[in-house]
């Protein structure tokens, strides 16, 4: 057996197993982006396990309620109402990704930049799209647009509908923190391929989704994930019984980007 692919097996095999020992350079995630667009969204690993893995990241909580941040080991939770809660630790999640944030490099952000140009700012000094990128920039901005989800009741319906009607929330001239990842674009249908950004102001009072931002000033760090560690939902009726195979990229373009 290929070594690999051998990880690969192991990783399976060591779901829920209690392994809590933090790897650098990981980053570990709860269940697939597939299953929760296709309205997965009861909680499998509580935000206590998942910050054994690491003290930095983003997600979602159990019945898809509020968007996930994770910034210097604190778990934040932004709801549908638009304000920011600190969860208690034993609340499941149905998807989140983190890692032991240790930046790389470093580099400065100019005023004026858009997510577009930010993206294309990253790109040029992390030009290797093939392994995984977490972002964290801090600065000041001069908007910042965000949105966040209800809590679902069952049955569930996809996570496309749900964002059809997502609370979005419209900042001007605030400080804060944007914490996410760049995947590569082979991990489709597992995460999201690309940029995924959230956001927590300052004084930890707004945040969420980052659907568009316009910056003033501030500081962006890079930290290369070159491992990829897959937890999935053991013996859950709702993951096995859900259809991995479809092609939802058009899906998880209308849930990502601004309408």
């Amino acid at each position: 057996m290929k070594k690999g692919l051998f990880c690969l097996v192991l990783a399976a095999s060591l779901v829920f197993a209690g392994c809590s020992t933090v790897k650098k350079n990981t980053v570990t995630q709860a269940s697939t982006i597939n299953a929760l667009l296709a309205g997965v969204y009861d909680g499998q690993i509580s935000c206590r396990n998942l910050l054994k893995y690491g003290d930095f990241g983003l997600g979602t909580f159990d019945r898809l309620e509020g968007e996930m941040l994770v910034l210097n080991n604190t778990v934040y939770q932004i709801k549908a109402d638009g304000k920011v809660y600190t969860p208690d630790v034993d609340i499941k999640t149905p998807f989140a990704a983190v890692c032991q944030f240790s930046p790389d490099k470093s580099f400065g952000i100019e005023k004026g930049m858009n997510f577009e140009a930010v993206e294309k700012l990253i790109n040029k000094h992390a030009p290797d799209q093939n392994v995984f990128y977490a972002i964290k920039i801090t600065g000041k901005f001069a908007k910042m647009e965000t949105r966040s989800v209800p809590a679902q009741q069952k049955p569930y319906v996809p996570l496309a509908e749900v964002t059809k009607n997502q609370p979005q929330f419209y900042m001007n001239n605030v400080s804060g923190t944007i914490v996410g990842f760049r995947c590569p674009l082979y991990v489709k249908g597992i995460n999201v391929p690309g940029y995924h950004l959230h956001f927590i102001t300052d004084d930890r009072m707004q945040g969420g989704h980052i659907l568009s931002f316009e910056t003033t000033s501030g500081k962006c760090e890079l930290d290369l994930c070159n491992q990829f560690f897959l937890i999935l939902p053991k013996d859950k009726e709702a993951f096995a019984n859900v259809d991995l195979s479809k092609d939802r990229s058009d899906e998880l373009k209308k849930v990502e980007k601004k309408r």
